[in-house]
């Protein structure tokens, strides 16, 4: 049993012949999923000679990506051959066809013709992978720390102390590298009120399990992309009783670019190009295609609810209320419900707006992984901005006195560009990470026990 208060020092003196992973992996998304895969599928062809010896944790309890938004009848966003595998190595048996082979589905899907598939169906997807891959992950396992391994005056390993979120129990892993994927974190407006009915959309469908669907009642709906514009299609829909009010501070929902010239912007050569931009053309980068991601609608979506819109005008039964140049100005619990004031941006004008639910789809925002780094943060450089600086392979530039690579997925749009955070290029980022990492590792006994127990 090992105490975390023990010094540096005295674990450097530890007996470092014990089992050492190459690589632990922080978070088990779909980036740090596709690691996994790439890792194993080295180690079946024992390339290298030693395969790499790698753990992944998770703080969840089992694998899932962006559950609270699986609404039925909602589709990726994006062409399912930029799967977990496809663009690095098509012939990869844990492809999205190679699931939909073994489900029995691949004719019936390309019957379709659709690149798209149901947001529900790519979640089934990646479930399927992860638990192809379960022997490499650990769930319910929160990391809280990290501490350098000093061999003279160098980081020779890095102690990742995590807590299981069962029963609080500390666990060490030993690591000469880490790769840091721990995604993005919902965002709410700092004065958002505490409240069982004020939630992110993130927890959408979670919530809305409790809602009752017999009565009449108001929803509010914060935020003009694609996660509120579906939220308001779906509470239109299924609450037909209901009244639902959009509320954003364009002026209307603005399109997502996805022509043939710009999605290009996320192939994996763009990448290149933009790593090696001078700051002010990257800047330009975003001014120009922050409408590819950001704050934009697929068309077909914006259409129907104009649609609806229009038809209950003319009816003269409006459900669907839109409240554009507008943003919400204060809530005041009241009983029951809440009173959300409604700010008109061109007057100043105040609305009162008594709703049963208010829901903000404003997005995410990254994550830090000074986070999880713990002491391992003095050892990392930092731009201008404050943020990490990042090498072309994604691993952070730290003194020299570390040996160990520190890895990041996600957080590096500033630097890699705005396909960051999405799928398009995961496949290509990880080859390249676990290309680096294989160069990097030693040799050494095959993993066993990986685990400090404390």
């Amino acid at each position: 049993m090992t105490d975390l208060s023990v010094s540096r020092s005295v674990r450097a003196a530890a007996d470092l012949s014990a089992d050492i992973l190459d690589v632990l992996g922080i978070g088990f998304g779909p980036s740090n999923l596709a690691l996994a895969i790439v890792l194993e599928e080295q180690a079946r062809c024992r390339t290298p000679a030693r395969p790499v010896r790698a753990a992944f944790v998770e703080r969840q309890e089992k694998f899932g990506w962006h559950r609270g938004m699986l609404i039925g009848g909602t589709n990726l966003q994006v062409s399912f051959l930029k799967d977990l595998v496809t663009m690095r190595d098509p012939t990869s048996d844990f492809s999205f066809l190679c699931y939909l082979h073994q489900a029995g589905r691949l004719a019936a899907f390309i019957n379709q013709k659709n690149l798209y598939p149901s947001r529900v169906e790519f979640h089934a997807y990646l479930s399927w992978a992860a638990d192809r891959l379960r022997h490499r992950v650990t769930y319910g396992v929160e990391v809280i720390d990290a501490k350098p391994v000093m061999l003279g005056d160098d980081v020779q390993y890095i102690d990742v102390m995590a807590r299981r979120t069962a029963d609080g129990s500390l666990v060490t892993y030993r690591t000469r590298n880490v790769v840091v994927a721990t995604g993005l974190a919902p965002h709410l407006p700092a004065d958002t009120p505490a409240s069982p009915r004020v939630w992110h959309s993130a927890e959408f469908l979670d919530r809305l399990a409790g809602v009752p669907d017999d009565r009449q009642q108001t929803f509010v709906v914060v935020g003009a992309g694609q996660s509120a514009a579906e939220v308001v299609e779906y509470v239109h829909r299924r609450f037909t009783q209901a009244r639902v009010y959009s509320v954003f501070t364009r002026y209307g929902y603005s399109p997502s670019d996805d022509s043939p010239f710009v999605n290009g912007i996320f192939d994996p050569d763009t990448v290149d190009l933009f790593f090696r931009s001078p700051d002010e053309v990257k800047q330009l980068f975003f001014d120009y295609h922050a409408n590819t991601n950001y704050s934009a609608v697929d068309i077909d979506l914006i259409t129907e609810l104009g649609q609806r819109a229009y038809e209950e005008l003319v009816e003269g039964r409006p459900r669907l209320i839109i409240r554009n140049l507008t943003r919400v100005a204060a809530v005041h619990q009241s009983e029951p419900g809440l009173d959300v004031e409604l700010l008109f941006l061109p007057d100043g004008r105040i609305t009162m707006v008594h709703a049963d639910w208010l829901i903000y789809a404003t997005g995410y925002r990254p994550r830090s992984p000074l986070s999880v780094l713990g002491e391992l943060g003095s050892y990392c450089k930092t731009g201008p901005s404050g943020s990490l600086r990042v090498d072309r392979c994604h691993r952070v530039v730290t003194a020299r006195r570390m040996r160990c690579g520190i890895y990041l997925q996600g957080c590096t749009e500033a630097t890699h560009g705005i396909s960051s955070t999405l799928l398009s290029t995961t496949a290509i980022r990880v080859g390249e990470i676990a290309a680096a990492i294989t160069a990097d590792a030693g040799e050494g006994p095959p993993l066993a026990a990986n685990l400090q127990e404390n």
